[in-house]
């Protein structure tokens, strides 16, 4: 089996899970916090993580904060003053020097989102440094999950983190940095509990987090239960999910249902008929702004992470998920996305999805073939769909 084993993996839903523990870890801290968001807002969690972040670093940690250049772009300068007088250092990854330009490496975000303290104790998943309210129209809290890593795993979450930072500070000093004072974690097994830490980059891990859901759907034999905020997936995965529909797997897909990104929204939307057809169930989860990113197969493989099923997480972007293969761990994330399915969201059927107007099946098409045209001006239209076919031709059926 893959990953590494000894770890203890806590799942943490929404910011009311998350936040709590992330601030205690920080409080904590006595050596080191390494931090990564795409978004930083200086909402109430943002001042309350901010000031953590100070107190850490002036009694004698060494804190350092990566973020997005554009998802972080308004960041307060008042703030960032603040931070280096403590002794934090923050840098932007990728910062908009050029907002009204469009060119390719513009895409190319940071959108993972973890934390490393005292090189112990990690935290990854998709939430943003943000509260769970900020926005438009939020009764309810928005959904989305992160994990808390203790364990050998820790050690993965550590390198990678250091890797980017060191990549970034080099870019924008143009020379080699200075060697700077990193832990080196030596974190003892603290649990029963086999993961992987996989990151997607532009270089040797392009496709990493995408093959590992193609592996576990490849694999399924029971059921695929798949909860994701932008789901807009190339003819690779599409068929993998049919593929498995097909050999008697139960698919269910928790989708977002509020109009966030109109573009996006519809694309999607262009997919569902195909999906409905092969017998996929489909949720749209309506009782807020959902952000998850999480999936459970066969009850023993389960991942929580940064990453979308769109072009812009499996080509783009910068990301990071756990794999947790544990029965246990799946249970529990199964039971959580089956709740939020039945307190939040709607089931859309085929029937309905057979009598929409013209006119609505027509902006769903126009909006795919929108999003298509993009990804050709892009240069990435290749990668997202024939690719697809040519993998589809090499694959090997899967016995049920």
């Amino acid at each position: 089996m893959k990953g590494v084993g000894g770890n203890r993996i806590t799942l943490l839903e929404n910011g009311g899970q998350y936040f709590p523990a992330l601030l205690g870890a920080f409080e904590g801290a006595e050596r080191e916090i390494h931090l990564e968001s795409y978004i930083f807002e200086l909402d109430a969690i943002g001042v309350a993580v901010a000031q953590a972040l100070m107190r850490a670093a002036r009694r004698g940690a060494r804190v350092r904060v990566l973020l997005d250049g554009f998802g972080a772009r308004l960041l307060p300068q008042a703030i960032q003053a603040e931070w280096a007088a403590a002794g934090i250092d923050l840098l932007f990854y990728r910062p908009e020097l050029a907002m009204f330009k469009l060119r390719r490496h513009r895409l190319r975000r940071m959108h993972r989102k973890l934390a490393v303290v005292d090189g112990r104790i990690a935290f990854v998943g998709g939430i943003n440094i943000i509260d769970d309210l900020h926005g438009p129209a939020m009764t309810a809290p928005r959904y989305d999950y992160a994990v808390q890593v203790e364990g050998p795993l820790v050690a993965r979450v550590h390198q990678a983190a250091r890797h980017l930072w060191q990549l970034v500070q080099w870019s924008r000093l143009r020379v080699r940095a200075q060697q700077e004072s990193w832990l080196t974690p030596k974190p003892e097994k603290v649990g029963q509990q086999r993961a992987e830490f996989l990151v997607r980059d532009n270089l040797g891990n392009r496709r990493r987090i995408e093959q590992s859901y193609l592996w576990a759907i490849g694999h399924a034999r029971q059921e695929i239960l798949i909860a994701n905020a932008y789901f807009l997936p190339g003819l690779r995965f599409r068929h993998a999910l049919l593929d498995a529909a097909r050999r008697g797997v139960k698919v269910t897909l928790m989708l977002q249902g509020r109009v966030e990104y109109r573009l996006q929204h519809y694309a999607s939307r262009a997919l569902y008929r195909q999906l409905l057809e092969h017998g996929i169930e489909i949720f749209e989860y309506q009782r807020s702004y959902m952000h998850a990113k999480a999936a459970v197969v066969d009850g023993r493989w389960a991942t929580v992470g940064s990453s979308n099923i769109d072009p812009f997480s499996l080509l783009l972007a910068r990301e990071a998920n756990v794999v947790v293969h544990d029965e246990g761990f799946a249970v529990e994330l199964a039971a959580s996305l089956r709740r939020a399915m039945a307190e939040g969201a709607h089931q859309v059927h085929r029937s309905h999805w057979r009598r929409l107007p013209w006119y609505v099946r027509w902006l769903h098409g126009a909006s795919l073939g929108l999003v298509r045209l993009l990804m050709g001006w892009l240069g990435y239209a290749q990668r997202f769909e024939a690719g697809g076919r040519r993998q589809r031709r090499r694959a090997k059926p899967v016995e049920a």
